[in-house]
């Protein structure tokens, strides 16, 4: 009992772990429809690009995407590669007959 009693006084405090998780689901097929939008999208904006959070991150720039109202701006961020020859293709808006189309982004 005197054993159990002296354990009691030496726990240690539990360490405090900060860890920083970066996700991000990428859709590597098209819509069901394309879609045309009349107005041309801005100009993309100058982003600055972060350090990557480790080994086999790959930048992938912002974007501007359509609400179907108006454009928001989709920041770039950080995706994990998914093989090591994988190459990201960046998404894009395209001049088509009677407006502009959104291309996505894929893996190659």
């Amino acid at each position: 009992m005197l054993g159990l009693i002296a354990l009691v006084g030496c726990a240690e405090e539990p360490t405090t772990v900060t860890t920083t998780t970066t996700t991000q689901q990428v859709t590597t097929t098209g819509p069901a429809r394309e879609v045309v939008v009349t107005r041309p999208p801005p100009p993309v904006r100058i982003e600055t690009q972060t350090v990557a959070p480790g080994p086999g991150y790959v930048w992938t720039s912002g974007y501007w995407r359509w609400t179907g109202t108006d454009y928001v701006w989709v920041p770039g961020t950080w995706v994990v590669r998914p093989s090591p020859v994988a190459v990201w293709v960046e998404g894009h808006w395209v001049r088509r007959s009677g407006g502009w189309v959104w291309i996505p982004g894929h893996w190659r």
